[in-house]
């Protein structure tokens, strides 16, 4: 492509992208709350452009090794990084190649991810949970030739040097070059002296907005990785759309502790914050979640319901051992009301917790029971609901910051649409499709799967939903979970476990349906791992397996007697283990193992 072609196609992008803008603030949807965005073309332009408004402003928290302090980086410095370790990648010869990146969350795997997808060649984030025989798999599928890894990654990807096109190996944590392993710190120095030199080979390399620049791999309950192809577009897409129905300002801290490799991280918690002037603050890890709260003093903050549960709990047991349960609820009970007039009456040391200033709580990857939003809110935190899928990039639904429905999923963003195919006639419930410019290229390789999914310009998402009369979006399960009863009933595995995991001795659990061999009838079990603090507090120190039965029947009969008889639990089986999960931390449904009794 000569350049003056690329003008011109890029002269239609800016075109397209002040357009999209100019759509947004001309909008009538009341949902729509923000309309200050900028247009962006792709993400390196995004870095260009972040660059020059916010400058100076810390685009990154880090931890300081010697003083174990968390220390800014600001959008110069992270722009001046990503464009010197981009040059150097092209100078290796790696232009148009792909390139692997894995590790826990750190700065030197933000800066990777841009200064590969930015200019250089396409990006395959790999997932630091799974073995190594699934990612030398994964490494030949993708054709990985350069993979950037902290560590501990080291002797796992030297293995592969034999069997894939493995030739470049960049340790994000090395000092120095040694023995054919690069640093990283090294090659970024290399970049540095090369752009003083003139190589302009990665800050004038063309990006082609709606070509592959991310392949990344799922990681679903049923086990198979497919490979989703995203484009710069994809993602600039999610990253104009989501900020109109949430505010995000430069002051805010993004406390950044889901695997970066995911979407939602990757595009929730750090790209969207550099379009914003926003900054990043890394977790040392799940640990140190309380303990970095207090240092960096976080803003917003994404998790996942595990992780939201597990901080409310603790505040309510704190409470609860303190003997202020009660005053608690009743202060908090009162507190949603005089928030509103401006008079807010909870005590500093609960919102310390969240590390006092925080702001705004976003939850997705899985459902969460809405009363523990409420909860969240009560306190003076904005605790919203997301939807997304890795195929959209992977923003499909998020509640608005003022107009939030804490039982749905969330709004449909400016641009992007939802519809509901198949629907049932008496709840409206079927299918949930997606259209917009962040719905996926396709499936790497994979044609046949990519054809399923992809009609007429609708990603068919596989959940099951529907929507109410402003456009929100309810999701009830996942088409493939559905449990058909004999006599057609359909009953929402998702629905139950709900339920169960509102009674406080249920810490996780699975429910699936099971053919009656006596009667035929379709019977509704369910496998329950305790909450262990829970029942010692109900039963003592000491206590048998059959009491715990005995306590957890006693909930499950007044929950059945709520339920219609096709959907009532006939058999329940404890678990003393823990349930076989994805890398994402969800039960794999459909395995066996966790759908029986464990000693």
């Amino acid at each position: 492509m000569d350049h003056k072609e690329y003008e011109k196609i890029k002269a239609k992008e800016w075109d397209y992208a002040v357009a999209r803008i100019e759509g947004i603030k001309a909008s009538k949807d009341p949902f729509i709350l923000y309309r200050d965005g900028r247009p962006i073309i792709d993400v390196k332009h995004m870095m260009s452009t972040s660059a020059e408004i916010y400058g100076n402003r810390p685009a990154f928290h880090v931890k300081d090794a010697a003083a174990g302090q968390y220390v800014p980086i600001s959008y110069k410095e992270a722009k001046a990084d990503m464009d010197a370790l981009g040059t150097a990648l092209i100078d290796m010869g790696l232009k148009g190649e792909r390139i692997g990146i894995i590790g826990d969350n750190c700065y030197e795997w933000a800066i990777a991810y841009l200064a590969s997808l930015c200019g250089t060649g396409i990006v395959v984030p790999l997932d630091k949970e799974l073995p190594a025989v699934e990612l030398e798999n994964l490494v030949k599928e993708a054709d990985v030739r350069a993979i950037f890894y902290t560590s501990k990654f080291e002797q796992t990807f030297l293995n592969m040097k034999q069997s894939t096109k493995l030739s470049f190996f960049i340790n994000m944590n090395k000092e120095e070059d040694q023995d054919g392993i690069l640093s990283f710190k090294k090659t970024v120095e290399k970049g540095k002296t090369l752009l003083a030199g003139g190589n302009h080979g990665f800050v004038d390399a063309i990006i082609e907005r709606d070509t592959m620049s991310v392949i990344l791999f799922t990681s679903g309950t049923t086990g198979i990785s497919k490979g989703v192809m995203l484009s710069h577009g994809n993602l600039v897409e999610d990253i104009m759309a989501s900020p109109t129905l949430l505010r995000v300002n430069p002051e805010d801290i993004f406390f950044s502790v889901l695997p970066i490799h995911h979407t939602y991280e990757c595009t929730c918690g750090f790209l969207v914050p550099l379009y914003c002037g926003a900054s990043i603050a890394y977790c040392e890890g799940l640990k140190h979640i309380l303990k970095n709260l207090q240092e960096v003093k976080p803003t917003m903050f994404l998790c996942v319901p595990l992780i939201m549960e597990n901080i409310y709990k603790k505040i309510w047991s704190t409470a609860r051992k303190s003997g202020m349960e009660k005053k608690l609820r009743i202060l908090l009970k009162i507190n949603r009301f005089t928030r509103k007039v401006g008079i807010d009456l909870v005590p500093q040391k609960i919102k310390d917790v969240f590390g006092g200033r925080m702001r705004i709580m976003i939850v997705g990857g899985a459902a969460i029971d809405p009363e523990i939003l409420r909860g969240i809110q009560d306190i003076g935190i904005s605790a919203l609901q997301g939807y997304g899928l890795t195929e959209c990039a992977p923003i499909c639904a998020l509640n608005p910051d003022k107009a939030a429905k804490d039982s749905s999923a969330g709004y449909i963003p400016p641009g992007f649409d939802i519809k509901i195919v198949d629907a049932d006639p008496e709840t409206g419930i079927g299918e949930i499709c997606a259209k917009g410019g962040n719905v996926m290229l396709g499936y790497y390789n994979n044609e046949e799967n990519t054809n399923e999914v992809l009609k007429d310009g609708w990603f068919h998402t596989g959940d099951l939903g529907y929507l109410d009369k402003d456009r929100f979006v309810y999701i009830t399960g996942r088409k493939k979970n559905v449990i058909i009863t004999k006599n057609g009933k359909n009953v929402f595995p998702e629905e139950i476990e709900y339920y169960l995991g509102k009674i406080p001795y249920v810490a996780e659990c699975l429910v699936w349906g099971k053919d009656s061999q006596e009667t035929g009838e379709t019977l509704i079990f369910a496998s329950i791992k305790v909450d262990e603090e829970e029942v010692k507090e109900s039963l003592g120190g000491e206590y048998t397996d059959q009491q715990v039965f005995d306590l957890l029947w006693t909930e499950i009969d007044k929950l059945n007697d709520e339920l219609p008889l096709f959907k009532r639990i006939k058999k329940i089986a404890i678990r003393k283990t823990e349930f076989e999960k994805t890398t994402g931390k969800k039960i794999k449904r459909f395995v066996e193992e966790n759908k029986t009794i464990t000693e």
